[in-house]
């Protein structure tokens, strides 16, 4: 009874700085990358969830819950959250590709860019990137939200400056003749 007390003590403590040191690395990350602080939060509360759950699970098999006990608790509490999810798993898929985002895109808002799409022309300067959408001004100054799992998946170009990128746009803005009445 003692060493089981012992090892959840350890766990928690264990638990609780691993956490902090989560926090904090995400935190240094974000701010090296000059992402918003909504953004650094939402991360930090998702990957904490995370080693939460693991927290749990870990003192459940302390305590001597058995494996069949557990498994049939997780796949109970799976198949709900599966069945509740697979009608829309574009949001997890969001989710996700969020989190990709964060730690490894390499465009950064401010950024001008295309996204190369056969279908619309995507290209102009990231505004914000946000937990479903990456919110992009187009050169006529209309917002397109482009859904995060789906910029995972095309091709990005990165331009230096507005000039370049008007310079490879399909639609090129070009003066317009005035006529005069005859």
């Amino acid at each position: 009874m003692i060493l089981k007390i012992g090892l959840i003590v350890l766990l928690a403590v264990v638990y609780v700085v691993a956490t902090r040191f989560l926090k904090s690395s995400i935190a240094l990350l974000g701010q090296k990358k000059s992402v918003n602080e909504v953004r650094i939060t939402y991360v930090s509360k998702m990957l904490n969830l995370g080693f939460t759950a693991l927290f749990v699970l870990l003192v459940c098999l302390v305590l001597g819950i058995g494996y069949g006990q557990l498994a049939i608790f997780f796949s109970s509490v799976f198949a709900v959250v599966g069945v509740a999810l697979f009608a829309q798993w574009s949001i997890l898929s969001n989710i996700t590709a969020s989190l990709i985002i964060f730690f490894s895109f390499p465009y950064r808002v401010g950024d001008w860019v295309k996204v190369v799409d056969k279908d619309d022309e995507v290209l102009g300067q990231i505004i914000e990137i946000s937990t479903f959408h990456v919110i992009i001004q187009r050169l006529s100054n209309d917002i397109v939200t482009y859904p995060n799992n789906l910029i995972l998946q095309k091709a990005v170009v990165r331009f230096s400056d507005k000039k370049a990128a008007q310079a490879m746009s399909q639609f090129k803005t070009e003066e317009k003749e005035e006529i005069t009445p005859l």
